[in-house]
């Protein structure tokens, strides 16, 4: 494949690489609603990349590299819904409602609108077909035809989905409280938090396990604490950056603000902790795109920075 033009192949690999990447945001909207979370979306990414690109030689035989990878990320995220037996049968009659294609195209906007405002976990209560339907017509705007392609359907199936899922998704969201209570801070993340924004890097060093994990997307893995210590060296020199305790899908979390008036977080990161040290963390720095489908709240701490704000 690569006999006389190795320059070719080359430029042409390099040229897919940039361009997937270009794509993971797209992907990212896709998995994390398919999961129903964000954290479970992006892992889901992370392993579509991961699977894609062990052999980066054999992209240039890839014809369409989009709904490659589409497929791939599909392929892999019905795979762990198997596995945690979260998925939903599909209902046989849902095959006799075909959407109507005579409605008027502001109806059609309107659905859009309140498939895209729908907070990503909401669309785990949506069976599997109807789900992922509904995020590649109504989030991410692919044809209809596509969407056949992409989940091995016919058309008609496609639309029969669609109408049975934007009901469904209507009831779910006129039953869903939109935003979780805030929560208290620990006091493990109050003083990691504190540490930061004091900038003493020393003493975060020191609450590191010696066998701690850093993951950062689209970066290696770092293990061990003198390792690990470099992820405080890199962020030493971003100036202003400022956290505040937060949660996520139930999970306690730090949101990483670019300066303490910022009206939002740009990232967020979550911490696994061991016998007050810290033994595991993942970073969401290079991949701002997870925090902005996240319903991101705010911890209620007065010993923190957190002011229960929900964004």
């Amino acid at each position: 494949m690569n006999g006389g033009k190795p320059g070719v192949d080359r430029d042409r690999r390099e040229g897919l690489l940039a361009l997937a990447t270009a794509l993971r945001p797209e992907l990212h909207r896709y998995c994390a609603r398919l999961m129903g979370s964000v954290i479970d979306g992006e892992d889901v990414v992370q392993d579509t990349f991961a699977r894609a690109f062990v052999a980066p030689d054999e992209l240039c035989a890839v014809p369409q590299l989009r709904p490659w990878l589409f497929r791939i990320a599909h392929n892999r995220a019905l795979d762990l819904l198997r596995s945690r037996a979260t998925r939903v049968a599909e209902p046989i009659e849902a095959a006799l409602e075909i959407v109507d294609d005579s409605k008027a195209d502001a109806v059609e906007t309107l659905m859009r609108k309140e498939a895209i405002e729908t907070a990503v976990s909401r669309f785990a209560e949506l069976p599997v077909a109807q789900r992922s339907v509904i995020i590649l017509k109504d989030v991410l705007d692919e044809p209809l035809a596509e969407i056949a392609a992409l989940l091995g359907i016919s058309v008609d199936a496609v639309k029969a989905h669609l109408s049975r899922g934007r009901a469904r998704l209507r009831e779910i969201n006129a039953r869903t409280d939109p935003f979780p209570d805030a929560r208290i801070a620990s006091a493990n993340v109050v003083r990691y938090i504190n540490l930061f924004n004091q900038r003493d890097w020393d003493g975060l060093r020191a609450l590191l396990a010696e066998d701690v994990r850093l993951q950062q997307s689209m970066h290696p893995p770092r293990s061990g604490a003198a390792d690990v210590g470099m992820f405080f060296t890199i962020y030493a020199k971003s100036e202003g950056l400022w956290l505040k305790p937060a949660w996520v899908e139930g999970r306690e979390v730090i949101a990483v603000f670019e300066h303490r008036a910022a009206p939002k977080p740009t990232h967020f990161m979550w911490l696994e902790w061991r016998e007050g040290r810290i033994s595991f963390i993942r970073d969401y720095r290079y991949v701002g795109y997870v925090a902005d489908d996240a319903r991101l709240v705010l911890a209620s701490d007065v010993r923190s920075s957190g002011h229960g704000t929900k964004l």
